[in-house]
């Protein structure tokens, strides 16, 4: 997974911000921060209107009193840990109860339809948030017509997110010990109630 941070400008269409979302949450959700990133983000805009320009605006100013390795120490806390990690990011868990289940047979198919597979450099398995998040980046983004469309961004997220991407935002804002990742999942969590709504008008 290759994730690249952007901002959008103004003038940049609706579609670019959805995709640079995307990319946000795969990075953040992929591995803690580094300060540089931190120092980057501190400076994004916070004019946005609506629920997610107010997610958003919360999300900054949480980065803005933030620190690299604080954050560092709660994402292995929240995600890494001993043993079962406290919180998992994994879809196969929340659909089955177990990792390594049968939705990741299924998505590996689904992402082998696509023409993708993952990075050899990548240690995590395809059902995990960040690298979801980062097929659904890149479902936005191509150029490929054939991939990057609406409704294969909305068959995708249904069958693989959507029944669980929001219990999992709500577990990590919930935990006691959640500060940046609680924003985080706060701000992720309007963003996909924001798709599931955009997708069921169409």
């Amino acid at each position: 997974m290759e994730t690249q941070i952007k901002f959008e400008t103004a003038d940049q269409g609706e579609e670019t911000a959805r995709a640079d979302l995307y990319g946000l949450l795969a990075t953040l959700m992929y591995a803690p921060p580094s300060q540089d990133l931190l120092h980057v983000l501190s400076n994004a805009e916070t004019n946005g209107e609506g629920v997610l320009g107010e997610a958003w605006t919360h999300f900054i100013e949480t980065v803005r009193k933030s620190d690299a390795d604080e954050v560092r120490d709660e994402y292995e806390q929240l995600f890494v840990g001993t043993g079962k990690p406290e919180i998992l990011l994994y879809g196969s868990y929340y659909l089955s109860g177990f990792l390594m289940e049968k939705p990741l047979a299924a998505l590996r198919t689904d992402l082998q339809n696509l023409g993708l597979e993952r990075a050899e450099n990548i240690v995590e398995s395809e059902d995990h948030i960040a690298s979801l998040c980062e097929v659904m980046r890149y479902l936005i983004a191509s150029d490929d017509i054939l991939q990057a469309n609406l409704a294969t961004q909305k068959q995708f997220f249904a069958t693989h997110m959507q029944s669980w991407v929001v219990t999992m935002c709500d577990i990590i804002i919930d935990h006691p010990q959640a500060v940046f990742y609680a924003s985080l999942a706060q701000l992720a969590k309007v963003f996909f109630d924001v798709e599931m709504q955009s997708f069921d008008m169409e």
